[in-house]
């Protein structure tokens, strides 16, 4: 896997985490106080470096062929999360993620919490809304940074795709001060699924003996496969909608038929 494509896959994949993030610190903020909102997210950060402290160092001291299998295993169940969700929604069988939404209903509830602080902080709903959502989007970002970088032995690139990723999803959410609706999420989360399921396949077969041919050069052949599996399920359930969709005939009796 090279430095371009290991940058873009964990940058494709952080800043779908990151618009979600986003849309939850936008609706803190804008509805009750920026201060608070702020707070929440600095805590849930300084939370989240202690994490990648922790565990960053601690995942080399396994064995990288330990290492690839359990990592392996969990991008792939990962992965398969996202394409499941992707693929219904895809053909129609789950609604669409609607960023929108879920910026009016985190608003609305917002607008309904109780005023108040506590420990300091001026507004303790805005600051736990904040930094529950920057903290449970973050611990994905940093899974995903930690398990490519550390599987490719080059952290340094993934954390900066990672960074770059929230970079930029932060920046344009506060030059545009509203949710990013218009993002295609979820065909970003499609692709990111089959990336994820694709790597957590490659590295979790590395991991238990595995020789691919070609080494890296077989996740050419991975990825495509795994893309058009999931393009044909998404297919077969639309067609399978679509058909119990069709109104049903109700079937006339002769005696009717000749009136």
């Amino acid at each position: 896997m090279n430095a371009v494509a290991l940058v873009l896959t964990v940058f494709v994949a952080c800043a779908v985490e990151a618009v979600e993030a986003l849309t939850i610190v936008l609706a803190a903020g804008l509805t009750r106080e920026w201060r608070s909102t702020f707070q929440g997210m600095a805590v849930a950060l300084a939370a989240l470096a202690v994490v990648v402290a922790a565990v960053g160092p601690a995942l080399t001291l396994f064995p990288l062929g330990v290492l690839r299998l359990v990592v392996g295993a969990l991008l792939a169940v990962f992965g398969l999360q996202w394409l499941r969700k992707a693929i219904l929604r895809a053909s129609g069988y789950k609604d669409l993620h609607d960023e929108a939404g879920i910026y009016q209903r985190q608003v609305a509830a917002a607008q309904a919490a109780a005023a108040g602080g506590r420990y300091g902080v001026r507004d303790w709903y805005a600051f736990t809304l904040s930094f529950k959502g920057v903290l449970l989007e973050g611990l994905e970002v940093v899974f995903i940074a930690i398990t490519f970088g550390d599987n490719q032995g080059n952290l340094g690139l993934a954390a900066l795709g990672a960074v770059a990723a929230v970079l930029v999803v932060a920046g344009v959410g506060v030059a545009a001060r509203s949710p990013l609706a218009r993002v295609p999420e979820n065909t970003m989360k499609f692709a990111v699924g089959v990336m994820l399921t694709s790597f957590g396949t490659f590295w979790g077969a590395e991991g238990a003996g595995v020789t691919w041919p070609g080494n890296d050069a077989s996740l050419l052949g991975v990825i495509p496969l795994i893309a058009l599996a999931c393009a044909g399920y998404t297919l077969l359930l639309r067609r399978a909608r679509a058909v119990a969709l069709l109104p049903v005939a109700v079937p006339v009796s002769s005696e009717e038929a000749t009136r």
